[in-house]
């Protein structure tokens, strides 16, 4: 892809880290962040498009860059639909702090297991196990740690946008978190 940097690690993290960031902002213009019943497949499936197309663009391969995109779809699709949750873009209902880490460490473990999956499908096989274990690892990292951030901001400031910083401290950490092992992913 004519986007693709060069092959340094740190270089590919932080686009990664950037690329993942800027598509969960991209997504705030098309899905409604809520609780975990109002987002649905479409809004899922939209978001995994916002976020798989910037992620996509630092992979060399055209190919390899769609297989990204639908892959990614697949994943976001079928983690909503069967009731895990667009983890990403889903605030827990309760403002419990020790059932938010609780909550957020299983359903962004299993996220991130559904979305590794799928997105295993698009990856060669040599590298695909070692991504499915990363995204588990850093969904169950990050979503308790933005959801931590998300109730204290919403908590001192009595305003929903504390659990939207929330997340964008999840997607911050993702970004990272993937990112660090995404120069693995570059054929």
């Amino acid at each position: 892809m004519p986007f693709a940097p060069k092959n340094t690690r740190f270089g590919l993290t932080l686009l990664w880290t950037l690329a993942t960031f800027s598509g969960f902002l991209l997504s705030l213009l098309f899905i409604e962040v809520g609780e975990k019943p109002d987002i649905g497949v479409m809004e899922a499936a939209i978001g995994g498009f916002a976020l798989a197309l910037p992620q996509g663009c630092l992979l060399k391969e055209p190919v390899f860059c769609i297989r990204w995109i639908l892959s990614s779809l697949l994943g976001w699709s079928i983690i909503t639909a069967i009731g895990i949750g667009a983890v990403g873009w889903i605030v827990p209902s309760t403002q419990s702090l020790p059932l938010r880490i609780l909550s957020g460490t299983v359903y962004g473990g299993l996220g991130g297991l559904g979305i590794g999956l799928a997105q295993s499908l698009a990856i060669p096989q040599p590298v695909a196990w070692r991504w499915i274990f990363v995204c588990a690892a850093s969904w169950a990292v990050a979503v308790p740690v933005g959801s931590a951030v998300g109730t204290i901001w919403r908590y001192l400031s009595q305003l929903f946008l504390g659990e939207v910083i929330g997340l964008g401290i999840t997607w911050l950490l993702v970004g990272i978190l993937t990112g660090i092992n995404a120069h693995k992913l570059r054929l």
